[in-house]
């Protein structure tokens, strides 16, 4: 254990006898000194002795320097109401306004369940405001309580995941610290919530309603506490991840990253999101691709009518399927696989009125759609052996730069990034013409800093590419 690690179990331990009233407290085993007298029971004249180390990956490690680990499994103040009338939202905006610090925010979605990603529940906690737990389905938007936060830094955990669904009920934070992304930039080796408190925190925190079905109503109690008890956590997290990122040099990479996700927004629709529909790369006809397009668009018009998850209705097997196969009755249609249940045959007309739209279409879509994004690097070796040899050479030097800074190599740089530098490098390789074209790519300043000097010594002097060893006549396939 570093001691750092060591040093946030003990604040966390001190904070335990007034916070917390569920111990659970992994307690130290003991040991006979007499040989055999635990494992027989016979009582021994020797008194026995407290274990007081053990051997773990080969390296002895004291017992009180291990952490014991607390469950939580009831709020310091008790589990929330659910804020879902007018008045309480003004109390909640108000309450929060009111508040000291820094906010913690959290939301549930019911992904796999209703249709598009938008939050079920947002949980917020500020010191002197408590806990609140707010159903956005009950109100057209919650840009009062984004209003309450206005220049008041926001913790959340993966951030990425959560902003976008906060953007869709008018929340977005002027200031942001994600304890996920700190987590990977500190160089813990698990970044999930539950685990980081665990490290940092000596806290056992349950994760088993992660994937439940937030839009059910009313919410279960156990539900409410779990939802509250992620918050509850966050203020104390970021403070350890603050120290370790200090301590690792590393706060202005995290506090890049934080801006970055806040200038980035909410990511624009996909074109053609109908493309990536699993199995789609197998069809090999422009009519059957017009198919799964029409098969796809048909689907979605009728999950986010039924507010229903798309794959619930066919999965995408079930539109590969039927856009090979080109069925033209319902019984053809229902003998595909994925075809069955009620919502296959009840919507079999439409699904069928999909595929003789695509048979009719005079808009068939290409087979390929020209972009300029870099193929896989699995072929660059056939077709650009340079750009091949830039890349390995440059992936290489950057695992050695991720193990130097015990930082991830796709935080260090974002793996898009590298491959299209690698497969199109400026015409004129200096650190200034690399470091403009990865900052034209989006690479933060810190990632220019820390890579573009081995870049631009990478693609001047790559190294020979491995000869992959011909295959003998008697070597299998």
């Amino acid at each position: 254990m570093t001691n750092a690690d060591s040093n946030a179990h003990s604040r966390a331990r001190a904070k335990m006898s007034t916070t917390h009233h569920s111990r659970g407290a992994i307690a130290p085993t003991h040991q006979n000194a007499s040989t055999g007298g635990a494992a027989t029971g016979i009582s021994t004249d020797l008194a026995p002795e407290l274990l007081t180390s053990v051997l773990i990956d080969g390296v002895q490690v004291e017992l009180g320097e291990l952490p014991e680990l607390v469950n939580l499994d009831m709020p310091r103040d008790g589990i929330p109401a659910v804020v879902e009338t007018e008045p309480a939202l003004r109390r909640c905006a108000a309450a929060l306004a009111g508040g000291t610090g820094p906010a913690a925010v959290d939301t549930e979605r019911a992904s796999g369940f209703r249709y598009g990603q938008r939050a079920m529940l947002v949980q917020i906690r500020r010191e002197g405001a408590g806990t609140w737990l707010i159903d956005p389905e009950a109100f057209p938007d919650l840009k009062v309580i984004d209003e309450a936060l206005r220049g008041v830094e926001w913790i959340l955990h993966a951030a990425s995941q959560d902003l976008p669904c906060l953007a869709g009920v008018g929340m977005w934070p002027d200031k942001l610290f994600d304890t996920e992304l700190a987590a990977r930039i500190a160089g813990l080796p698990r970044v999930g919530l539950g685990a980081v408190v665990e490290s940092l925190l000596g806290f056992h925190l349950a994760k088993e309603h992660s994937a439940a079905d937030w839009s059910t109503r009313p919410l279960p109690e156990p539900w409410l506490r779990y939802a509250a008890l992620d918050v509850e956590v966050l203020v104390d997290l970021e403070e350890e991840l603050q120290t370790l990122l200090e301590e690792g040099g590393k706060l202005d990479f995290a506090a890049q990253e934080f801006q970055h996700l806040l200038d980035a927004g909410v990511p624009e629709p996909r074109v053609d999101p109908w493309r990536r529909t699993s199995g789609s790369h197998t069809v090999r006809s422009r009519v059957q691709l017009a198919a799964v397009r029409e098969l796809w668009q048909t689907r979605e018009k009728l999950a986010e009518h039924r507010d229903i998850a798309p794959g619930r209705l066919i999965p995408d097997s079930a539109i590969i399927a039927a856009a090979k196969g080109m069925p033209a009755t319902v019984p053809a249609l229902l003998a595909l696989a994925g075809f069955h249940g009620r919502s296959a045959k009840r919507d079999a007309p439409k699904w069928l009125h999909a595929i003789q739209s695509a048979k009719n279409s005079t808009d068939l879509p290409p087979l390929q759609v020209s972009n300029n994004t870099p193929p896989p690097p699995r072929v660059w070796a056939e077709r650009d052996p340079e750009a091949a040899a830039r890349f390995a050479t440059a992936r290489n030097r950057m695992a050695e730069i991720s193990e130097a800074m015990n930082i991830p190599a796709e935080n260090i740089l974002t793996p898009d990034h590298l491959r299209r530098v690698c497969w199109r490098p400026p015409a004129q390789i200096t650190v200034a013409s690399v470091s403009e074209a990865l900052a034209d790519l989006g690479a933060r300043p810190w990632q220019i800093a820390t890579t573009a000097s081995m870049l631009s010594n990478a693609f001047l002097h790559p190294e020979p590419l491995e000869l992959k060893k011909p295959k003998h006549d008697d070597e299998q396939p």
